[in-house]
């Protein structure tokens, strides 16, 4: 039975994360905002872009993240947010280039060296994007740097390199020795190469940090069902019934009893 190869998908792609845009001024900015002084109009334009990319309208978060750049090119993040939203605009060409212009900027930005990673990698080009995930681990700022080593692990499983993307979650254990995403990756990566008994430890280990999801037991349920101890799957797949009984873990649970 392999019925969870969607769900092992799921749970490997789910955290490469690019981060957030976010936005500090206040709704009372001018509607005009290229009239102000040169700084203030590169700030306001990023801050009306970014407002347009996070309610999806980003044909107008381009237009004012370009007019940002031309008023304040060294403005990594706007470069960031602008390769955001060629990539909504499936622009994947401008959505390189501004990455690109995002890193030179400002080198040390670990959260800009990490979305350019995560860009990389979902386009496939995997050394590339463990360059910059390594440059965003190094830089001694990056206070949730497990977060990025994990990113990085996740990428490695895509390639795939099991014995690299090992090396990543461990180093995020490393730093941070409950960190669930790492031990959940680290779960998902010994199943996939048929180590049920490790991935039993790395899910045991996830349950007893981290409130599970429903996705989450059913890899549980698996693991059971390939070491044949059906007391612990119909454990699993009890707290599933009872604790997410509309989920598509539940119905297919159901669907298979």
């Amino acid at each position: 039975m392999r019925k969870s190869e969607n769900l092992l998908a799921v749970l490997v792609t789910s955290l490469l994360l690019t981060g957030c845009v976010t936005t500090t001024t206040t709704t009372n900015a001018s509607p005009e905002p290229e009239k102000a002084d040169k700084g203030n109009a590169a700030d306001l334009n990023y801050q009306l872009g970014a407002r347009y990319y996070r309610s999806g309208n980003f044909e107008l978060a381009r237009d004012r993240l370009l007019l940002s750049i031309e008023l304040n090119p060294k403005n990594a993040v706007a470069h960031y947010t602008l390769a955001l939203t060629y990539e909504k605009l499936e622009n994947l060409r401008l959505a390189t280039d501004a990455y690109e212009k995002a890193v030179r900027v400002a080198p040390k930005d670990f959260n800009v060296q990490n979305a350019y990673a995560v860009f990389l990698c979902n386009h496939g080009h995997f050394d590339e994007a463990r360059e910059h995930f390594d440059r965003a681990i190094k830089v001694t700022e990056n206070d949730n740097s497990e977060s990025t080593m994990t990113n990085a692990g996740v990428c490695m499983m895509q390639k795939p390199d099991h014995e690299l993307a090992e090396a990543y979650f461990r180093q995020a254990l490393a730093r941070k020795p409950n960190y669930g995403e790492a031990l959940l990756q680290l779960c998902v990566l010994k199943f996939s190469t048929e180590d049920y008994l490790g991935a039993r430890a790395f899910l045991q280990r996830y349950l007893n940090a981290n409130v599970p999801s429903a996705s989450v037991l059913y890899l549980g349920v698996r693991i059971e069902e390939e070491l044949g101890d059906d007391r612990a799957r119909t454990d699993y797949s009890n707290q599933i019934l009872r604790e997410f009984p509309e989920s598509a873990e539940a119905r297919r649970i159901l669907g298979s009893d």
